[in-house]
This record gives structure tokens, sequence and C-alpha cells, in this order.
């Protein structure tokens, strides 16, 4: 199994930074891909990032502002947000695919306003 626990979210004004960081309870090294997604009240939950050892993907509407890392040694995933913007407002949720199953953790709020 996997837990994940996110942090770093909170209130920043549109055109800011934020960057979120993601603690797994074991070696990420073992882990695929882990990324981010967010989810606001009525919608689907959508991807924002994924990484893999060798690789990473972005939705469209973030490339080039946000930027997804990993560091093994820490066990722990980041996403560094730049020029921020109202509608990214979200919950943010830290996600591992491990041994064929999904984990998210529990989110992370971000609300982009001014």
């Amino acid at each position: 199994q996997v837990q994940l626990l996110e942090s770093g979210g909170g209130l920043v004004q549109p055109g800011g930074s934020l960057r979120l960081s993601c603690a797994a309870s074991r070696n990420i090294f073992s882990i695929y891909v882990m990324g981010w997604y967010r989810q606001t009240p009525g919608k689907e939950r959508e991807l924002v990032a994924h990484i893999t050892s060798s690789s990473t993907n972005y939705a469209d509407s973030v490339k080039d502002r946000f930027t997804i890392s990993r560091d093994n040694p820490k066990n722990t995933v980041y996403l560094q947000m730049n020029s921020l913007k109202p509608e990214g407002t979200a919950n943010y949720y830290c996600y591992a695919r491990f041994a064929l199953r999904d984990y998210w953790g529990q989110g992370t709020q971000v609300t982009i306003s001014s």
C-alpha cells in the first residue's frame, strides 16, 4: 500500500506561485507513476501532471507554468505552480500508481484570488 500526504496549498493572488508537496509512505523509486490531479465542485477530477522515472506529462492548461518533480531519497513529489490563474482554484490531489492499484491523497486546497 501507499499513503500520500499533500501539503503546500493556500490562498495566492493571480500571477503568484505555490509549491505543492506530496510525501509518500514508501520508497517512491518503486512507484511507476505519480502525479497531481485537481477537482472543483460539480466537475470531474482532471489531470494536472504525471511523472515517471523517465518522463513528465502535463495538461495543456498548465504547460510552461507548472513543473512536476520527484525527490526519490525524500519520497516526495513536488508541483511548482507559477503564473497562477483564478481558474486554477481547486482541490489538488496527489496520485500514485503502484502494484496495479491507484492511490490518492486527501487533497490540498488551492485558491487563487485577489
